[in-house]
């Protein structure tokens, strides 16, 4: 939900564009979110966690669209405001669908029951589709849910950016032998995502591990399930993203045989 009306009273409040951008970023702090937007009624005009979650360029307040502002944690109740390019695009995939065939010898029922996220990137991992667009078959789910980032830095433009204990999620984490998958999902067609949701958690975990830690973007729509390889070809630079690979394709669910669970190699 994009809040016009309290951004622009919180820019009015700390003359934030009067700010010079090229010196540095706005630091802003919850705590000024919520005295500039006190007199709001709603909770999504005025709580700072809603206000500051801007997923997408379309997201962006009309301000940040305005003056091409976008808004990045720093640590717990700080925020940094930055000119720039904060988002990546998601191409369309222009390949023909693959078919997958499911390493299961029998169909999952649960699977098909909602529409979540969760659910499509579990039934992706269950069928192996994850194992096999990665090339890696000994990847296991050993990641999921939120977490808090240790201390790191990075470049934007010429801005050196401190962060330190900002909440991270990511929706599936697989380690392997020699590498770890990080994956981002999504149940419908995006056009565009903040680097943020793919560079923190990459930042994060690649100080825990000297394995390569490599970067997905899922979604899943209608029956077809696409992935995307991002990688940052420098890890202190938050532009440096690039897609490696993208493919989509649809799972065939084998029948049941009554062979033993995984009687075909992952």
């Amino acid at each position: 939900m994009v809040n016009n009306e309290a951004w622009q009273k919180i820019f009015e409040d700390y003359n934030i564009l009067r700010h010079d951008f090229n010196k540095a970023p706005f630091i802003l702090s919850a705590e000024q979110i919520k005295r500039a937007c006190q007199d709001f009624k709603e909770t999504k005009e005025k709580e700072p966690r809603i206000l500051c979650k801007q997923d997408s360029r379309e997201d962006r307040p009309a301000i940040f669209q305005k003056y091409n502002l976008f808004i990045l944690p720093i640590k717990n109740k700080y925020y940094n405001i930055l000119e720039g390019e904060g988002y990546i695009n998601i191409p369309s995939i222009n390949n023909e669908v693959s078919l997958h065939t499911s390493i299961l010898d029998f169909q999952l029922e649960t699977s098909k029951i909602g529409n979540s996220e969760m659910q499509h990137l579990d039934f992706a991992y269950a069928s192996s589709l994850i194992r096999f667009f990665s090339g890696d078959k000994t990847l296991v789910l050993t990641i999921r849910g939120r977490k808090y980032t240790p201390e790191f830095s990075f470049n934007i433009g010429k801005h050196l950016i401190n962060v330190k204990g900002v909440q991270t999620e990511v929706d599936a984490g697989y380690e392997g032998k020699n590498k770890i998958v990080l994956v981002e999902a999504k149940n419908s067609k995006t056009s565009n995502v903040i680097i943020r949701q793919l560079y923190y958690p990459y930042r994060q975990w690649q100080s825990y591990t000297k394995k390569k830690v490599e970067t997905y973007f899922f979604e899943k729509s209608r029956n077809v399930y696409s992935i995307w390889h991002f990688e940052f070809e420098n890890r202190m630079h938050y532009n440096s993203i690039k897609l490696v690979k993208s493919e989509k394709f649809k799972i065939n669910e084998q029948k049941d045989t009554g062979k033993t669970l995984f009687s075909t190699e992952a």
